[in-house]
């Protein structure tokens, strides 16, 4: 691997807040990191710090976006590029029907001239990429030309880098959950469109769990993008880091205390922190133990770091 490839976090609701990025950052100096969508409507009209504030070191880092109004839109964007974000991502893969009644998401491939419209619009307004992230087809219309003609929509319009979920999203009937696992994965979908654009960048989303996967699919496509892997095995991101660069892997032990630090610094609740690093551990002897230890009580109440630092001794030898 080489850094000419990229490793991205997707954004997840509830999930990529700005603790949970700043985490993954002490594993991955390099990965992409994405903020949880965000509506352009909540960007225009609210706490603007509170949603899009961010600590430098997780750079980089791309704001997503949802919505469907190019104006709207377009003003967000300018916000977030105004805020220092490396990239403006357009959510067109979440298939929710949350998602769905604000008309932004998954149901925009049905739309794929006013997404043109809402990508021009932001790209007039900011000098950072314009990103979409798709899925590769919506209900029964999961054929090639489908994704195809969503694309060459989307490039006419100045975007040319698509992050591309290899699954199609049922838009009725599934669950968000569902639609995560029933729709078979289609990477040959997403390396047909490689081959036949290959000026584009396309990264591929869904199913990755290992870096030798990442490896592979490394020599297909432009870069990868990994969700709730990344999320319930963090220390993925490590690995994978080591492997694209030869860094040392981070000592765990380091990366806690590097959190207990920043708990302080930014005066939260312990817990707003440390859910994040639940599988901080996984797959290892003492990882249960170490759940266990994060999803006590006190750990809502605290708003510095100290517990972490407990939990660490208490670990000795795990970490």
């Amino acid at each position: 691997m080489s850094l000419e490839k990229r490793i991205s976090v997707a954004p997840m609701m509830d999930w990529t807040d700005r603790h949970c990025r700043f985490f993954h950052r002490l594993l991955s100096p390099s990965a992409w990191l994405y903020t949880e969508m965000v509506t352009a409507g909540a960007v225009i009209h609210g706490d603007c710090e509170r949603l899009l504030g961010f600590d430098k070191a997780e750079q980089p880092v791309a704001l997503q976006l949802g919505g469907s109004d190019p104006r709207e839109l377009a003003e967000a964007a300018k916000i977030g590029a105004e805020y220092g974000y490396d990239e403006i991502n357009l959510n067109c893969g979440c298939p929710s029907d949350r998602v769905q009644r604000g008309k932004f998401g998954a149901c925009l491939m049905a739309e794929p001239d006013l997404v043109a419209e809402c990508v021009a619009a932001m790209r007039e307004v900011v000098s950072v990429p314009v990103t979409v992230k798709c899925r590769i087809g919506i209900d029964d219309s999961e054929d090639y030309e489908f994704l195809e003609a969503f694309i060459q929509k989307q490039v006419a319009a100045g975007c040319n880098t698509f992050f591309i979920h290899a699954r199609k999203a049922w838009l009725k009937g599934l669950s968000p959950k569902e639609n995560r696992e029933i729709p078979p994965l289609r990477y040959d979908v997403a390396e047909r469109l490689k081959k036949e654009y290959p000026h584009l960048q396309i990264h591929l989303n869904g199913g990755v769990r290992t870096a030798a996967h990442v490896s592979a699919l490394f020599d297909i496509f432009d870069g990868v993008m990994i969700g709730r892997e990344f999320y319930e095995n963090p220390y993925l991101l490590a690995e994978i880091e080591k492997v694209q660069t030869g860094a040392e892997l981070p000592a765990r032990h380091d990366v806690i205390t590097s959190m207990a630090d920043y708990i302080d610094s930014q005066q939260i609740t312990a817990h707003a922190a440390t859910r994040h690093m639940l599988g901080l551990f996984k797959g290892l002897k003492g990882a249960r133990r170490w759940r266990q230890f994060l999803s006590q009580s006190p750990l809502r109440l605290e708003t510095n770091g100290n517990i972490l630092r407990k939990t660490l001794e208490s670990l000795h030898g795990l970490a």
